[in-house]
């Protein structure tokens, strides 16, 4: 069976290419420090982070006539251009219909709990605004011939406020993104990493980093300067967190880099963890029509043998097919749906094939197998809702990989580039990291706890414990603007000068001082022991005991650091090795906000399970309870408050706030608000953070 979709529409949606980078602006200036070399280099604003929300301030602050550079350690390299899933979702206000309400729209995004009304209400309202200049700038979302932009609905959205290009729509908008930017003559350093806020007088001033094209005999490593009175923190979420994921190779993100400055975090207890295939391989998020075509999910055991697995766990065949369905719009671990045979049970059997050392496969070619002694899989025996989505799209083709082929062809093609034919050969994956919903603590302006550092995208703590699907690229492309937007009413003519000795030098001491040629550390041995320690002991499963524990080690590994430093073979691997000690960092602090929380009683939401014998909640299967997973419920208390915690001389220091709120009794009147805005009076408001 063929696609209807012509072959070459089906290329241009998978084979996105991005633009050529022109050369980079030469260093004008220079100074010596520590007998080293050092390029600076001034601008208004320096952007840590090549990803659609880092771009999205760049273009937005550009326009405004800001003066900006881009640092990005892998142009095209970060999750916003290579990271996705079925049909990737971009979640905004919905223009189909009726149109949307924003208040309503902001309640379905922070229900989750731990999230600001105010944060989700700005995300809400400026949807619209942020999908229509993507589109401006050639952003291919689809429509109906009524202008409407088609949409379906996603995980954790019961409206329907999702949209999509096919599975590279984050990877289009960094596309079209960045071709505005090139456009505008914005300055992007690639193979440049951040290795340290700058910090004067209780403000950022700028970034001490390493640049491939800094390195020279007079300067062996590369360190240069990017000196600028506003950092927007744009780099992502910690990928390499976790040896369990699915983020590509070499994201690290920001979240140390922060924490080393001292800046609030919020919600690191706050991941999200769903089906995809490794990072080994092909990493890719299997939500959507990939699972909604219900395919034969099985494992095969050290000796080659098969096994239907998911047979032990549901009572009939019609329900755990269903069940498989709605993992395409319920994709995020959740562990309330390991309850009462719904649909993360699946999450939770595959977990535990995973932990026996078998391997798990989707097959396209075979529907599943039956539950034991139950009747045959049959499209005529499903779930109500299952069966009317299938009827409705036109998929009720005999095998999974024609209904796919009907309703997603761009689906078999992305893997069918990276050398897998789903149509030919089962699918491995297995249950791994992809998000985290936490981050840097931040404002309504996207203002982080130190002046002039400002947060967006996944490096921002705005999410909450879940968002409907697709509400982090939008939320990434609204707080860019706001971002730009305050930067260039209050800090785009900031003084530019500055003694890049006294700045840079403490900084530049830190750094050297962690690279020594014989301590017994080095980053391989980083990578081994951290991400081991959160894939076993902090995923989606976690043992209230056992995270005691891997902090405890996450204190030691961090306090080895400080005294033996980190081994490096050649001068080329500095910024690797100052990122590991990063992720140390970051590892020790997320692992600090969800001991504070579990040890206070907190209970089971979003990602994670906290398993507890005292537990009132445990997943049953067809065979009767799992009493090893029982689990405690979440607290109705928590969801009205967040967890912060900073970086001290003393450690990490944890702290609580209560959400922010919104009146919703309070109305704009234009000709009395008119005035606030053009005086700036709008950008002057102290904010919580």
């Amino acid at each position: 069976m063929t696609s209807v979709v012509p072959q070459s529409i089906l290329d241009a949606l998978t084979d996105v290419e991005m633009p050529r980078l022109p050369p980079e602006p030469a260093a004008t200036e220079f100074v010596e420090l520590g007998g080293l070399q050092i390029p600076v280099h001034r601008n208004g604003c320096v952007i840590v982070g090549s990803g659609a929300a880092g771009l999205r301030a760049a273009v937005e602050l550009a326009r405004r006539g800001g003066d900006v550079t881009i640092l990005s350690q892998s142009a095209w390299g970060g999750t916003s251009a290579c990271s996705g899933s079925d049909k990737q979702t971009l979640h905004t206000a919905n223009t189909g219909d009726q149109g949307d309400d924003f208040r309503q729209m902001a309640k379905a995004i922070a229900s989750g709990g731990a999230m600001d009304a105010d944060i989700a209400y700005i995300e809400a309202v400026g949807s619209p605004r942020m999908m229509a200049t993507l589109q401006f700038m050639g952003l291919p979302l689809p429509q109906d011939r009524l202008g409407a932009t088609l949409r379906y609905k996603t995980d954790h959205d019961e409206t329907g406020r999702a949209t999509s290009c096919g599975p590279r729509t984050s990877r289009l908008m960094v596309k079209v993104l960045a071709e505005e930017a090139l456009r505008l003559g914005i300055p992007l350093r690639n193979q440049t990493t951040a290795t340290e806020i700058l910090v004067d007088d209780g403000r950022a001033k700028g970034i001490l980093a390493i640049s491939a094209r800094a390195r020279s005999d007079s300067n062996p490593y590369g360190f240069a300067l990017f000196l600028a009175p506003a950092v927007v923190l744009a780099g992502g979420g910690p990928g390499e967190l976790y040896r369990d994921s699915v983020y590509p190779n070499g994201c690290f993100g920001v979240l140390g880099l922060a924490a080393a400055a001292g800046l609030d975090l919020v919600n690191l207890t706050e991941s999200q963890f769903g089906i995809s295939t490794r990072r080994e391989g092909f990493p890719w998020n299997l939500s959507g029509t990939y699972v909604q075509v219900i395919p034969h999910i099985y494992s095969i055991d050290a000796d080659g043998a098969e096994h239907h697995f998911l047979g032990d766990y549901f009572r009939t065949t019609q329900e755990m097919a269903s069940n498989i369905f709605r993992k395409g719009y319920q994709w995020p671990f959740h562990a309330t749906r390991m309850l009462e045979f719904k649909s993360s049970l699946i999450d939770l059997a595959i977990f535990r094939e995973t932990q026996g050392g078998r391997r798990v496969f989707m097959d396209f070619n075979r529907n599943p197998e039956p539950v034991p002694a139950d009747a045959p899989f049959s499209l005529d025996r499903l779930d109500a809702d299952v069966s009317d989505y299938l009827r409705t799209s036109g998929a009720t083709h005999p095998r999974p990989i024609d209904r796919l082929r009907h309703m997603n062809p761009l689906a078999i093609e992305l893997y069918r580039r990276y050398k897998v034919d789903i149509a030919a050969e089962p699918l491995e994956f297995a249950v791994n990291n992809q998000h985290m919903n936490g981050g840097v603590a931040v404002d309504s302006w996207a203002r982080t706890s130190l002046a002039g550092c400002y947060a967006v995208g996944e490096a921002s703590g705005t999410h909450g414990v879940t968002r409907p699907g697709g509400a982090a690229l939008n939320a990434g492309q609204v707080f860019g603007t706001r971002a730009a937007e305050h930067i260039a009413a209050t800090g785009a003519k900031a003084d530019l000068q500055g003694d890049a000795c006294t700045l840079a030098t403490a900084a530049l001491n830190r750094a050297m001082a962690t690279l020594r040629p014989h301590s017994p550390l080095n980053p391989q041995s980083l990578r081994s022991e951290i991400q081991a320690r959160m894939s076993d002991h902090a995923g989606l499963i976690c043992q209230p005991s056992a995270i005691s524990l891997a902090l405890a080690d996450a204190r030691a590994l961090s306090a080895r650091i400080a005294v033996e430093g980190l081994s490096i073979d050649r001068p080329a691997e500095a910024a690797r090795a100052l990122q590991w000690q990063q992720m140390a960092l970051a590892s020790e602090a997320v692992l600090t906000a969800l001991e504070a929380y579990v040890s206070a009683g907190g209970g089971s939401r979003g990602a994670r399970a906290i398993c507890d014998p005292q537990g009132d909640s445990v997943p049953e299967t067809s065979s009767g309870p799992l009493e090893t997973f029982r689990f405690r419920s979440e607290r109705a208390k928590d969801k009205d408050s967040q967890i912060l915690i900073r970086r001290t001389d003393a450690g990490f220091s944890v702290a609580t706030r209560q959400v922010g709120t919104l009146d919703e009794t309070e109305k704009t009147f234009f000709e009395r608000d008119w005035p606030d805005w053009l005086t700036g009076r709008i950008f002057d408001t102290a904010e919580r953070v």
